[in-house]
């Protein structure tokens, strides 16, 4: 399963469907049918114009974004920090060494902020290696000098190892918190990437306090045209296609209750 999804994913992101969609377009004009060909290309070219030129993917992102917002006032107590992976540059990491981020950096440095403020919780970092090869280190073995160099003890934190998807995150975390006897935890991950986590973790039995960080946009995005930043506006649509058609994937598989999950 995590292969296919992998490999779909590739076929399946807006530029490439675009791409895709142009190219059978283009093989079946020069096979003489025009009308089919016509049509598959206009098809490739809608998708592109809708990723670079209009605010189609920012404005379904936020969508995403704000569906949980953290807690106020903040609990009185909790008991561990869940952090999922997907900030560190492991590819990176592992050809140069060091410590390298990338845009998700926030679920890490909101961890270290809330393990601060809640000095008695435990860190759990869910995260092995995602990709194909399987050749690089996960986010729960790589963090463990980015808390160190905070002072953050080893034996607070909890490494899980071995999720390679939010769904394996949810369930191994389960494994993890009934071993160590934890319960109530805040739940740090990228905001547009919230509601999909919160459901999944729910549909385990894990009661977790949503801690969403690594905003992607502003808020007050609108439907319309944008011409000033294509390769953003690309990024993001990506970024909302995938988060939308995990949501989607995960409800009809029947691993989420909900579609979209609402706040409690």
């Amino acid at each position: 399963m995590f292969l296919v999804s992998k490999i779909f994913w590739l076929v399946a992101q807006p530029l490439s469907l675009a791409f895709f969609s142009i190219l059978v377009g283009v093989l079946l004009m020069l096979a003489r049918f025009r009308r089919s060909g016509g049509v598959f290309a206009s098809l490739g070219l809608v998708v592109l114009f809708l990723s670079l030129f209009t605010t189609t993917g920012p404005y379904f992102l936020q969508i995403l974004e704000d569906r949980f917002s953290r807690p106020s006032p903040p609990p009185a107590e909790i008991s561990c920090i869940i952090v999922l992976g997907g900030a560190f540059e492991n590819v990176v990491i592992a050809s140069r060494g060091g410590m390298e981020f990338n845009q998700a950096a926030d679920r890490f440095i909101e961890t270290v902020r809330l393990a601060e403020a809640y000095p008695a919780a435990r860190i759990l970092v869910s995260g092995g290696d995602g990709s194909i090869s399987g050749a690089y280190e996960g986010d729960a073995r790589a963090s463990q000098g980015f808390f160190d160099a905070f002072g953050i003890a080893a034996d607070r934190v909890i490494r899980d190892e071995d999720s390679r998807t939010t769904f394996e995150n949810a369930r191994y975390t389960r494994e993890l918190l009934a071993a160590n006897g934890l319960g109530r935890c805040a739940l740090v991950t990228s905001a547009y990437h919230m509601p999909r986590a919160v459901g999944l973790f729910r549909s385990n039995g894990i009661e977790v306090v949503p801690w969403p960080a690594d905003y992607r946009t502003s808020g007050r995005v609108r439907l319309g045209f944008d011409f000033t930043q294509p390769s953003l506006n690309a990024q993001l649509a990506t970024t909302a296609a995938k988060e939308w058609t995990g949501l989607l994937a995960y409800y009809l598989l029947g691993r989420t209750q909900t579609l979209l999950p609402e706040p409690e």
